[in-house]
Parts: structure tokens; C-alpha cells; sequence
């Protein structure tokens, strides 16, 4: 999907409010770059709407803070399926 750059901040800071999402999840969402929803969330859209910032920010902050957990759980996953593979071959 190919989106024109005026209005895709509010856009991107919209869809991440509404869905709770990570900006790889948004980025992989609208078929662009991880960087480029980066910036557009947290340059653009400072200046095109201060107020859908603020609160695209809380959320990418929670999201930074839960960070390490959902790697360790995906770590744990790998592990556990290595593990189950090894036991089927046995």
C-alpha cells in the first residue's frame, strides 16, 4: 500500500493508539519501513498534531519497557521448540 507523506504521521499515530501496536507491527501493517514510521511518529508528528504525539509517545514508551520481556519470551519459545524437536527424533 503506497501512501502519500502528508497526513501518513496522523495516520500512523492513529492506528498505533488505536491498536496498541509496536511500530514494526504498524510499519509491517502499511507495507513501509520500520524507520520511516519511526520518524514519522516521533519528528512529524510533533509538528502536525502535538496531542496524537503525546499520546503515540506514552504508548511506544510502554512498548520500549516491555521490550526485553517479549524477547525473552520469544528466546524461551525457540528453546522450548528445539527442545520438543530433539525428543521427537529420539
Amino acid at each position: 500500500m503506497k501512501i502519500r507523506q502528508e497526513g501518513r504521521a496522523e495516520m500512523l499515530g492513529r492506528y498505533i493508539i488505536e491498536n496498541k501496536t509496536t511500530v514494526r507491527a504498524a510499519a509491517k501493517h502499511f507495507g513501509i519501513s520500520k524507520s520511516t514510521v519511526h520518524k514519522d511518529v516521533s519528528e512529524r508528528l510533533r509538528t502536525e498534531d502535538p496531542e496524537l504525539y503525546g499520546r503515540v509517545k506514552d504508548i511506544l514508551e510502554i512498548n520500549k519497557q516491555e521490550r526485553h520481556i517479549r524477547g525473552g519470551l520469544a528466546t524461551k519459545r525457540k528453546y522450548a521448540e528445539i527442545a520438543c524437536r530433539k525428543r521427537s527424533f529420539q
